[in-house]
């Protein structure tokens, strides 16, 4: 059991299967799961919806550490985190501009959204990772290596 105070943590990591035919299956290390959407229109989450799903989830969770930390969090109904993408033209691609808007509904002044956003963006993983992208490294599995 862990001490009170202690921090948590859990197996981080993802991998994306896919064959000849049909979808990418993404598996994290916890064991959920999620197919991936390849259509234009089809619905679902793409890789890129998922980069969007991260930082959007990151930030509603920090935001609401942060309205914790500030005392306010009793104040406030909902927090959503709105997050959207410019895609890079041309090669490579890549997206070039992400978009994030904090939406706090309840009992709390502009002051205290903004003080709300600043500290959601020092708390979050993911969009201090995106800020300062880390280093990635890619390498062959060994022949007969599997999961």
């Amino acid at each position: 059991m862990a001490e009170k105070g202690s921090i948590r943590s859990r197996p981080l990591g993802a991998t994306a299967t896919v064959g000849r035919t049909g979808y990418p299956a993404i598996r994290s290390r916890t064991g959920g799961t999620l197919q991936i959407a390849t259509g234009a229109s089809e619905p679902g989450f793409n890789p890129i919806d998922l980069l969007y799903a991260s930082l959007s989830a990151c930030m509603a969770m920090s935001a609401r550490i942060a309205a914790n930390r500030l005392g306010v969090m009793a104040n406030i109904r909902s927090i959503a985190v709105e997050v959207a993408g410019d895609k890079h033209e041309p090669e490579p691609s890549r997206v070039e501009k992400l978009s994030l808007t904090l939406h706090v509904e309840g009992d709390v002044d502009e002051e205290m959204k903004a003080r709300i956003l600043l500290i959601a963006e020092e708390i979050c993983t993911v969009s201090n990772t995106l800020k300062t992208p880390p280093r990635i490294e890619a390498a062959l599995a060994a022949p007969g290596d599997t999961d």
